[in-house]
């Protein structure tokens, strides 16, 4: 039996109480955001992302134990509405860097798992420039991980966004 709304009002008479234009703009805005679309084969793999960042839009510059330096290039791609890098793009550079980071103090033999993750937008990085990315350990015990990121705009220095993660390093099982 199929169950109700608690307002007594089935979804049937909720779309049949629709005008045809009401159900026609809302197929038309669907259509437009590309929800009915399926997720072409060549995207819908493990990391695509991922691999996507770091190789067209990342560059690593410097690796130390406990550092690293990455060169960000904002394309159009990952551009909002306004011109400048997007929040969700910058959220996915800054967890990858301090990924990259925590693994040069952690190693490649324990489990990370992002426990938080902290961005602060103060400016905005505009299309087509570059923006220099330093990730640093704040900290780092047997087990817990936090990484400072600083994004910085390469030709005037100016701090553009920062980023603040901890991770929490899971053990290697000993069997």
């Amino acid at each position: 039996m199929e169950k109700q709304p608690t307002s007594g009002i089935s979804q049937e008479t909720i779309i049949r109480e629709q005008s045809p234009d009401q159900i026609s703009r809302l197929a038309g805005f669907i259509e437009r955001i590309g929800v009915s679309h399926t997720i072409p084969q060549d995207y819908d793999v493990k990391n695509y992302f991922l691999n996507m960042i770091r190789g067209v839009l990342v560059e690593v510059i410097n690796v130390q134990s406990g550092r690293v330096s990455f060169l960000l290039s904002v394309k159009p791609v990952v551009t909002n509405k306004f011109g400048g890098l997007h929040g969700g793009a910058l959220a996915s550079v800054a967890e990858m860097v301090a990924v990259d980071c925590a693994r040069t103090v952690v190693g490649k033999e324990k489990e990370l798992f992002l426990g938080e993750l902290s961005n602060s937008y103060l400016s905005s990085a505009p299309r087509d420039s570059e923006v220099l990315v330093d990730a640093s350990i704040v900290r780092s015990g047997r087990n817990l991980t936090v990484v400072a990121v600083e994004f910085r705009m390469k030709e005037s220095d100016k701090l553009v966004y920062t980023s603040r993660a901890t991770f929490y390093n899971m053990p290697v099982a000993s069997l």
